[in-house]
């Protein structure tokens, strides 16, 4: 389904695409469609939109009108052609890689990845069959290397968790085409106000969008938006009869909607990971005001890594729009209005120093989130990332003596006190 807001900006598609007047009362925002299903005007109707053959609510698991309004959004800012939103952003994860693998399949993961999609992909998706091969990003030509004949896509993070690593999506978008299958972009840290994967060659794009998109830390959600680009009937669960549908052909009979359609008829339908009506609504509350936190995230985030660099207790910073850092041209080329407000730093005092750091703050709040309104902090090797291997840590940018930040949009001076005075106590 085409755009109607295509040729506007990036600010007006946030606050306007998905959602308008409501049409049966006029509300101006998207109502909360807080019901678990919908009545049909005739069995014939109801007949249809179980066979797929008219679009339609059947039941809130599958569809909902305040979730389709998110959906519409997302799609819509990423430039994309459909979305399905998901409970989570690991439930979005799932939903991505659900139509491209079967057991015994294996797909590429950047080993610069937040740890719990390390987690999620070395060992429960492994218990499905779905064997995970992690690559070391920094050459985009080891995904090549590490191609095997049953590999069913390749997924990375745009600017990784934690660690700020600016990954080169066009090179590996290359790689992936080059063997016939889907790149997938985890782009929930840069945000679709930062960077577009799809511009870059991505085939699906995936956010939690607990993160920076509903940006307030009140909701939690993921989506899987696909850019409409890939031909889906490579994919054998797309382009060979269904037998749930009566043999239908999701891509012969939804073309370049066939990902999306599949992804509420069969991934919603048969695993549940439905996003609620009412965290939807936050959700597109959030987006409203992307454009104008992402500007501040950034500009604070910048601010307070120039300052750390410069800090006598500080090792080292790992921030892409810093002039001294390796990603400085990556972050040039798909990051040019910045490099996002999440980013790393070592403390000289390694471990014990990190721990002591997060227990002195008092305006940053010490918690395992990102992306929020409020500034955050957290120490990934005693935390998000303690269920890692050292080496494995070490990989993803959590080392013992990382501390990762997601810088909010308060008064700087204030963010930079707080880190000061506890910098002096650790």
């Amino acid at each position: 389904m085409a755009d109607p807001l295509a040729d506007k900006g990036f600010d007006t598609r946030a606050v306007h695409a998905g959602g308008g007047p409501d049409k049966a009362t006029g509300a101006r925002a998207v109502p909360i469609y807080q019901t678990t299903s919908y009545v049909f005007e005739s069995a014939d109707q109801a007949a249809k939109r179980f066979n797929l053959e008219e679009f339609g609510q059947i039941y809130s698991r599958i569809t909902n009108p305040t979730v389709a309004a998110l959906e519409a959004r997302l799609a819509s800012l990423e430039g994309g052609v459909g979305a399905t939103a998901a409970a989570s952003g690991h439930a979005a994860q799932f939903l991505a890689l659900l139509p491209l693998l079967k057991s015994g399949d294996s797909f590429l993961a950047s080993k610069a990845l937040y740890g719990g999609s390390i987690t999620q992909f070395g060992q429960s998706f492994a218990r499905l069959g779905w064997q995970a091969i992690f690559v070391d990003p920094a050459d985009p030509e080891n995904f090549r290397r590490a191609l095997t004949p049953n590999c069913r896509a390749i997924f990375i993070e745009s600017l990784a968790n934690p660690g700020g690593i600016v990954t080169d999506i066009e090179a590996i978008a290359k790689v992936a085409h080059d063997a016939g299958i889907p790149l997938v972009v985890d782009n929930t840290l840069a945000t679709p106000y930062l960077c577009r994967p799809g511009d870059w060659g991505a085939d699906l794009v995936v956010h939690s969008t607990t993160k920076f998109l509903g940006g307030h830390g009140n909701s939690i959600g993921g989506t899987v938006i696909d850019s409409g680009k890939f031909d889906w009937s490579r994919v054998a669960a797309l382009g060979t009869p269904s037998p749930a549908y009566h043999d239908l052909n999701f891509a012969k009979t939804f073309g370049k909607l066939a990902f999306t359609v599949y992804g509420h008829a069969v991934g919603l339908r048969d695993f549940g990971a439905a996003l609620a009506p009412f965290n939807a609504f936050l959700t597109l509350t959030g987006v409203e005001t992307l454009a104008l936190r992402m500007a501040r995230h950034c500009e604070n985030a910048l601010a307070v890594a120039q300052h750390l660099e410069k800090h006598p207790k500080v090792a080292w910073v790992s921030y892409a729009g810093l002039a001294a850092s390796p990603h400085r041209a990556l972050a040039r080329k798909y990051l040019p209005q910045g490099a996002g407000a999440v980013f790393t730093f070592g403390l000289k005092g390694g471990y014990e120093a990190g721990i002591k750091l997060v227990e002195a703050c008092r305006l940053f709040s010490h918690l395992a989130n990102i992306g929020d309104t409020r500034s955050l902090i957290i120490h990934p090797a005693s935390t998000t990332h303690r269920q890692l291997s050292d080496a494995d840590r070490a990989a993803a940018g959590a080392g013992a003596d990382v501390v990762r930040l997601s810088v909010g949009i308060e008064t700087l001076a204030d963010i930079i006190a707080d880190l000061d005075q506890a910098l002096a106590k650790a």
